[in-house]
């Protein structure tokens, strides 16, 4: 019977590694904001790693579907249980921290595959841990599957294939796109509430300040706040979150005015997306301004799309000799639709068609 459940251990945390690190390895991109969001000052404030959350991004998710090849072949049982735990103890750390004092929303265990709750994503490591532990107290269970010239060539392939993997999608696109702004989604579509759904219950906070400190007030509080006592701020405090539509956040905003429901309805629309323009890649900004010009002849409305200040575009319009007029989007839906610095998105009535990092742009159908 021990035997038995050691060796479904083995088998159901090996597959879950692979398959969770596989994931994170075709957007290790996405994954590294999701790094630099437990690094900032409302979560660990360690601004100091947040430079360094892509690298530390690719070596997690490569070591984790090595981790998991290495436990369903049996390699060096020790180092590798070892390296699971530790590994699931610091994930149900940084799981239960985010959950209890809700902190991150989505802990990015399988990337935009899979959304899980924070509390769901601690349920899941509390899981994974009992099965490690059943893995560490029965080591001597987990046999070698193969001799071991074949095992070390297994391990090394895997290493190898997981780098190039990483190399292949940072440089290009990720293999499969799991975003709401994929090739064939209609971005209006993909903002609208269904009828019936649920709507998120808000309390607005009244903030005072009382006798030097600042104390927080309910609508119910409101007639028995001190006398004396110095309005500072109003906030609305999520009770419980309603439906939230899978694209939100979009905007085309200009000179004040937000001209989406206008350029979402051209037949042929391309956004050149540079979420940072101080940050963006040098030689892929210097082929857009041609790229512009290639599209308008072809009939195409072509727009910027940024979240960076006005100085800033003027400043990289100048640089790269720009003649295309930039729009405002927040940043993390534009980093949501695209991963590269820039990138070209091509819509047809508001229906993704096309999505190309700037290192493929011969590849464009215009």
């Amino acid at each position: 019977m021990k035997n038995i459940i050691t060796q479904f251990s083995r088998i159901f945390v090996g597959i879950l590694f692979i398959i969770s690190g596989l994931i994170k390895l075709n957007d290790p991109v996405g994954f590294s904001y999701k790094l630099a969001e437990y690094f900032s000052e409302p979560v660990f404030n360690m601004p100091f790693f947040v430079p360094f959350a892509l690298g530390i991004s690719l070596f997690l998710v490569i070591l984790e579907v090595v981790l998991g090849i290495m436990l369903l072949i049996g390699y060096k049982t020790k180092v590798t249980v070892w390296s699971l735990l530790v590994l699931i103890v610091m994930f149900t750390f940084l799981t239960f921290y985010s959950a209890y004092f809700n902190v991150v929303k989505d802990c990015g265990c399988f990337g935009d595959a899979l959304k899980l709750t924070p509390w769901q994503s601690f349920t899941k490591d509390i899981v994974l841990l009992f099965f490690i532990l059943v893995l560490f107290f029965n080591k001597k269970l987990i046999q070698p599957l193969f001799r071991t010239t074949v095992q070390n060539i297994i391990i090394y392939a895997s290493i190898v294939l997981s780098a190039f993997m990483g190399v292949i999608v940072l440089n290009h696109l990720p293999l499969i796109d799991f975003r709401p702004f994929k090739v064939g989604n209609n971005i209006q579509q993909g903002m609208q509430i269904p009828d019936g759904a649920d709507k998120s219950v808000v309390e607005m906070v009244f903030i005072y300040k009382v006798n030097g400190v600042d104390k927080e007030f309910t609508e119910k509080d409101l007639m028995s706040i001190p006398e004396g006592a110095v309005f500072v701020d109003r906030k609305d405090k999520v009770i419980t979150e309603g439906y939230v539509p899978p694209i939100h956040d979009f905007t085309m905003e200009k000179d004040g005015s937000d001209y989406k429901d206008q350029f979402l309805r051209e037949p042929k629309l391309m956004l050149i997306v540079a979420y940072n323009l101080v940050n963006a890649d040098k030689a892929g900004m210097g082929k857009m301004e041609k790229l512009y010009l290639d599209a308008k002849t072809k009939g195409y409305k072509v727009i910027g799309m940024t979240s960076s200040l006005p100085e800033e575009i003027a400043a990289a319009k100048k640089q790269y000799g720009l003649t295309f007029d930039f729009y405002f989007c927040d940043a993390i839906t534009l980093k949501t639709i695209e991963r590269a610095n820039p990138s070209i998105v091509l819509l047809e009535k508001g229906t993704i068609t096309q999505k190309l990092h700037h290192n493929d742009v011969k590849d464009l159908r215009l």
